[in-house]
């Protein structure tokens, strides 16, 4: 018998019926599991082959005495394959059990392990990034908690302390009223002093909401950090001879930055400020500014490049318990007992610290505290515009 296309096509006819057919017949097989997916697929595979051969010796291609013979090794071949699929199938079922696991951990928020059973490449792909996903979210939802504890803390130490001089203001207010204020123009000093530290809460609350709204900086300009800090100095000079600190600067050079002069300057006052407020009597605050090659606090990430502007703020006031530390520049945060301010007046509401720290970031730079010779040390790093 010779090959022709008539013959030809007839035994590709019996084979795309066997498959097909078979195909279809195991519909409910396939949609089953993906075991029954591989199985269909290779016994519909089976059944196309045997269709062929069945066509082939209908239309005398093959030999009557070869297709017996064909006909066993297709079911030897068919068997080896559906063995082959099941192992497949197993595989693929494991490696979809651990990612249903890992898909679970984090529903639950926690983070998957990735040193589990080996997996075929294209999975461990998938639970790498799972992975890394799920240890985002964790670092999320941390930041957020953290975040939302802070609110809490700002908005309970805000109240009380906007409830002590409004109280305060209130008392006065009544007294003056119904004339039985024995000191009147002390009164209207006292008036006057709670409303300017009301002022200044609300002027915080508000910086702050900026700060954090990311709008900072937006007037850059080439600065000298030396005059910045001379200023500085100069204007809190007289809270310092008034609470009997000695408040002295120093200038190591010439010191050229860019960012935005009011901003920082409002940093400088608060860290300064702070300083002389925490600082004992007859103690000293010494602010020096220059250049440093130095790296930032390990583990504080720094945007800057080159030469670092340096500010450091030495007071005296006895140390920060090591607790705090990581704490002291945290919305709110006032919880050093070794800082606790000599006058009720001079308590600000915990966010002077938070400024200074959102403006110094908002200028590419960092800033951090350590203990130093009974008191405290706070560092600010910019980058500069000039070569050491």
């Amino acid at each position: 018998m010779h090959l022709t296309a008539t013959n030809t096509l007839a035994a590709l006819l019996w084979c795309a019926v066997a498959g097909i057919g078979t195909w279809f017949v195991l519909t409910p097989v396939r949609r089953h599991s993906f075991t029954g997916l591989l199985a269909a697929l290779v016994l519909t595979g089976s059944a196309a082959s045997t269709g062929a051969l069945l066509g082939g010796v209908h239309t005398m291609l093959v030999p009557a005495y070869d297709w017996r013979t064909l006909l066993v090794l297709t079911v030897g071949a068919t068997a080896i394959t559906c063995v082959a699929a099941v192992a497949a199938a197993r595989r693929f079922g494991r490696d979809t059990t651990t990612l249903r696991a890992a898909v679970a951990e984090i529903g639950e928020g926690r983070v998957p392990v990735v040193d589990g059973p080996r997996l075929s490449p294209e999975v461990e792909s998938i639970r790498q990034e799972l992975h890394m996903t799920a240890a985002a979210l964790a670092e999320t939802r941390e930041r957020e908690q953290s975040l939302e504890k802070a609110r809490r803390e700002l908005v309970s130490w805000v109240s009380h302390d906007l409830r002590t001089p409004l109280a305060g203001l209130r008392a006065m207010a009544e007294a003056l009223e119904d004339g039985v204020a024995d000191n009147p123009e002390l009164y209207y000093k006292q008036i006057g002093a709670s409303v300017e530290r009301l002022n200044q809460m609300v002027e915080d609350l508000f910086d702050l909401s900026r700060i954090q709204a990311g709008v900072v900086s937006r007037e850059v300009a080439n600065l000298s950090l030396d005059d910045l800090v001379t200023d500085c100095v100069t204007s809190l000079q007289p809270l310092a001879t008034a609470q009997d600190i000695s408040l002295v600067g120093t200038v190591a050079g010439v010191t050229s930055i860019s960012g935005d002069a009011p901003e920082l300057n409002r940093a400088l006052t608060n860290l300064v400020a702070n300083a002389i407020r925490h600082t004992r009597p007859e103690g000293q605050v010494n602010v020096r500014v220059g250049l440093t090659r130095a790296e930032p606090t390990p583990g504080v990430p720094f945007r800057g490049h080159g030469p670092l502007a340096e500010v450091i703020v030495s007071d005296e006031c006895g140390g920060i318990p090591d607790e705090h530390l990581s704490r002291l520049f945290d919305v709110g945060f006032r919880g050093e007992a070794a800082r606790t301010p000599r006058t009720i007046n001079s308590a600000g509401a915990g966010l002077g610290l938070a400024i200074t720290r959102g403006i110094v970031e908002a200028h590419s730079g960092t800033v951090d505290v350590r203990n130093a010779r009974g008191g405290c040390q706070f560092r600010i790093l910019l980058p500069a515009r000039v070569t050491l």
